[in-house]
């Protein structure tokens, strides 16, 4: 006696556009082999986060880049932008360990911002502590508030 399976329209379509998107490789979520066609879990490409603060000095950007080594991440300013690129490596497989799965995005990243009007390009700087980035983007002296007594005649 075979078992009754629910017919499930939506089902088909995920299955298609499953197919297209590998054939094309385009998608920008992907699928762990280890899912079952049940499972629904699906992985964006990784960016990093960034947070951009600013005060009456500088602007300051933190990027959130976890097990990712200071070697393998590169600040570049041309062109009136800055661009945060780097790879986050896969570990390396080993032979006594199964994976069940995986939803870490590995490999390469790149974000990139315009550079404001009133900051100094030249006198970037950065540092990585803690698997945090910050890029410090100074004000130019123009651009600083400034405060003028008044006096009283």
């Amino acid at each position: 006696m075979s078992a009754l399976t629910r017919w499930n329209p939506f089902r088909e379509l995920e299955e298609m556009q499953r197919r297209m998107a590998a054939l094309l490789d385009w998608s920008p979520f992907r699928r762990s082999t280890l899912t079952t066609d049940e499972e629904t879990i699906t992985v964006p490409e990784w960016s990093p986060l960034v947070d951009i603060s600013e005060d009456d000095k500088e602007y300051l950007l933190k990027v959130e880049l976890p097990e990712v080594s200071k070697d393998d991440v590169k600040v570049t300013v041309q062109n009136g932008t800055l661009t945060i690129s780097g790879e986050r490596k896969a570990e390396k497989e080993e032979k006594n360990r199964r994976y069940h799965r995986i939803e870490r995005y590995y490999g390469r990243f790149e974000r990139s911002f315009t550079i404001p009007d009133d900051a100094e390009p030249e006198n970037v700087r950065a540092e990585f502590k803690d698997g945090v980035l910050r890029v410090h983007l100074p004000k130019s002296e123009k651009a600083r508030p400034k405060q003028i007594e008044v006096k009283v005649s």
